[in-house]
């Protein structure tokens, strides 16, 4: 390729790629000064001369004139080890006023003089070189741009493929990158298939030594707040706003919800006509579930839970399914409460191996104790 033909073939390449041309040609010539000392054995220094119109490069050795050649000196470290201290100029790189004088009888102290010497078959190192550098400019810049374009999708979602699999990890394609789904963020219990569309929630946006690292989740309790989000219109336009999210991924969820219009009722708005809504957010959850038969009960369930400033009745909403539930909040600083229930609401209050109670918790962010009336009257006859 001639200079001409190559930097033709640069321009397209800034232009299609979105790369700085100065960033470029910077690049390449503190590379090519790099070529020309390893390659001639230079010890001089050299500066590098790229025309941007005819892509002709020069190499010029330059001396800059000193009263007196500056050797270094020794002195010695915080252990008292001698160590060198190099010249302020590189040596090889000073020439005396009296010899620069010689060549060129107006040359002053701090002058430069310069002679090029630029080798013949240069070309064939400067063509390499330069595709390195070219090379390697595209591959930071494409790094930089999908960091950018993916800086603002943390904490959303996304939809990709699944497109590659190993031993920790599934890849999912999202389009100019692939993001990372550990296997260990999925939903428990689900399937994942090869090449099956799949939305994925981004928890972290980071730039690594190989490129561009997009962690995501299906298990992030953001992954269901942002479902609905995109599937409720009241919640995109603000009728109805959901306050906090708990989840326990693969098993249950409580999502707690209040309108900020009266005419609208947040819970009906998320399950729309006979269950539409919520429906499709099941489905996103659920949906990638394996059953053996038509009695397998298998999925997350979700509980909407309609939030209240009053704790007492926030509390109570929480622990539903369990009704009836009279609460007492027994240290506001610390947080915590008592909930009472009847005997035939306690299993529904604590929830399958507790899940119920710790969620309510996790929700109003309220240490929660539960007791039955029972327990209340027994512990009232003993006083």
């Amino acid at each position: 390729m001639d200079s001409k033909a190559f930097i033709k073939a640069l321009d397209q390449i800034v232009k299609e790629k979105n790369i700085s041309a100065d960033v470029v040609f910077e690049a390449m010539t503190l590379a090519l000064q790099t070529a020309y000392k390893k390659n001639f054995d230079s010890k001089t220094n050299v500066r590098v001369d790229i025309n941007r119109e005819t892509g002709e490069i020069k190499v010029f050795s330059y001396l800059v004139v000193v009263p007196e050649i500056d050797e270094g000196s020794e002195t010695t470290d915080a252990e008292g080890n001698i160590v060198d201290v190099p010249p302020e100029i590189n040596i090889d790189a000073q020439i005396l006023l009296e010899d620069a004088q010689k060549i060129d009888p107006n040359a002053q102290v701090g002058d430069t003089i310069e002679k090029e010497v630029t080798p013949k078959d240069f070309g064939r190192v400067a063509a390499g070189t330069a595709k390195q550098v070219v090379m390697q400019k595209i591959r930071e810049a494409e790094k930089e741009s999908i960091i950018a374009e993916f800086s603002d999708k943390a904490y959303e979602i996304m939809l990709g493929l699944v497109a590659m699999e190993d031993q920790k990890n599934y890849y999912i394609d999202l389009g100019r990158t692939r993001g990372i789904l550990p296997k260990s963020e999925i939903i428990p219990g689900e399937t994942i298939k090869m090449g099956s569309s799949i939305r994925v929630y981004i928890t972290k946006v980071e730039s690594g030594t190989k490129g561009p690292v997009i962690m995501c989740s299906r298990k992030h309790y953001g992954f269901v707040k942002r479902l609905f989000e995109s599937f409720i219109p009241e919640l995109q336009d603000g009728s109805v706003v959901l306050y906090a999210v708990a989840r326990d991924a693969g098993n249950r969820s409580k999502v707690a919800l209040y309108s900020t219009n009266e005419r609208i009722d947040a819970i009906g708005a998320c399950i729309g006509e006979k269950g539409s809504r919520i429906a499709g957010i099941l489905k996103e959850l659920n949906g990638n579930f394996t059953k053996t038969n038509e009695k397998d009960n298998v999925g997350e369930k979700i509980d909407l839970v309609l939030y209240d400033e009053d704790p007492n009745k926030f509390i109570a909403n929480a622990l539903s399914p369990a009704k009836n539930v009279i609460v007492n909040i027994t240290d506001p600083v610390k947080k915590e409460a008592l909930a009472i229930v009847t005997d035939d609401n306690l299993s529904l209050a604590i929830g399958k191996k507790g899940s119920n109670i710790r969620l309510a918790s996790k929700l109003t962010k309220y240490k929660l104790e539960i007791k039955t009336l029972s327990q209340i009257n027994q512990e009232g006859n003993k006083d």
